[in-house]
């Protein structure tokens, strides 16, 4: 009788503090995740001195909670898969060292994984993927279109410019006075307002992935601004709806000429961002009934940062052999191709 793997996996790479044990690669039997959000409410964003010291406090209580949901012991454990990078980097430091410990302690194999192919392998949580497949990456630091022609293989075809996607909708937030974090906001005045207002879409130059909304984010601030300089008074519900109208259309559009370009089988939506009204609306009407392309949008618990993501993706790693040593670090600027060629 095959033995079952279980993978532990721990994710501190910004604000929350998450360990999740997930059963064959796709089975989730604990998923636990302390949210600092109320914390870092009151400063507009995150403070990353705070957020180490709360992972400090809630490593050992989370870890714990885990193992007791799931019904098993460290022994049981077949790798323990880590955040790596990117992130903050004292937040890092906080699983990568916890990771370390048990590993040595309990004689485990480990495993660094990239913060963005987690947020990719949580739709494997959903379904299985199929190949070649391109993943829409939308989070608060990253905006990035990701080819992958097998497991554990990345290839970005196109990525942010300047602001990611979720950092435009916070700073856009913070311009109409709303509390953090500034996307969810956004998104619910958005449905309740028209796109009447005309805001820039950048596409870049012809043929290109690549993303940019700063100029967008920007535009956004000096609308507010002249408005108020001539005492007029915006309509903060059209407002919203108009940016994300913008962010969406170049999102989509561009998404769906790189679905065409590389003939791929599926298109999976990742990040924070994924749990976008909008922006799945978007996607379900642009790709809901094509028949040549699966279109997978992971539950809304997954679009976050959890980390049964980073299990998902550290048991690909764990069957490639990929492990890592216990000198480990941190690294807040780590590449997602790092796996690809070894």
């Amino acid at each position: 009788m095959k033995k079952d793997q279980w993978i532990m996996g721990i994710e501190t790479s910004c604000d929350e503090t998450a360990v999740a044990i997930i059963k064959n690669g796709r089975e989730i039997s604990a998923n636990i995740v302390a949210s600092q959000i109320e914390s870092h409410k009151r400063f507009g964003g995150v403070v990353p001195e705070i957020a180490s010291r709360h992972h400090v406090e809630q490593i050992t209580i989370v870890l714990e909670e885990a193992l007791y949901k799931a019904g098993i012991t460290y022994s049981d454990l077949s790798a323990i898969a880590v955040t790596e990078g990117p992130g903050l980097v004292g937040a890092l430091l906080i699983g990568v060292n916890a990771a370390k410990a048990i590993a040595f302690a309990h004689g485990i194999p480990l495993v660094g994984v990239h913060h963005i192919a987690g947020h990719i392998y949580a739709n494997r949580l959903v379904e299985e993927m199929e190949f070649p497949l391109l993943s829409l990456v939308v989070s608060g630091g990253h905006t990035e279109l990701v080819y992958m022609k097998e497991h554990g293989h990345f290839e970005v075809i196109g990525e942010t410019r300047d602001d990611a996607a979720g950092e435009a909708y916070d700073k856009v937030a913070r311009t109409l006075n709303l509390p953090y974090p500034g996307g969810p906001h956004i998104d619910r005045l958005a449905h309740e307002g028209n796109p009447t207002i005309q805001l820039p879409r950048a596409w870049l130059e012809e043929g290109s992935y690549d993303f940019s909304f700063s100029g967008l984010k920007s535009a956004v601030i000096n609308t507010v601004h002249n408005a108020e300089q001539r005492g007029e008074t915006i309509v903060p519900e059209d407002l919203a709806a108009s940016f994300q109208e913008s962010v969406i259309d170049v999102l989509v559009t561009k998404t769906e000429r790189a679905v065409e370009e590389y003939q791929v089988k599926q298109l999976l939506l990742a990040g924070g961002v994924a749990a976008n009204k909008g922006l799945r609306a978007s996607l379900e009407k642009r790709f809901g009934d094509k028949a040549d392309i699966k279109l997978i949008i992971p539950p809304l618990t997954l679009c976050t940062d959890n980390a049964a993501m980073i299990a998902a993706a550290g048991s690909v790693l764990f069957k490639k052999g990929q492990f890592a040593g216990l000198d480990l670090n941190a690294n807040p600027g780590l590449d997602i191709t790092i796996h690809n060629d070894k």
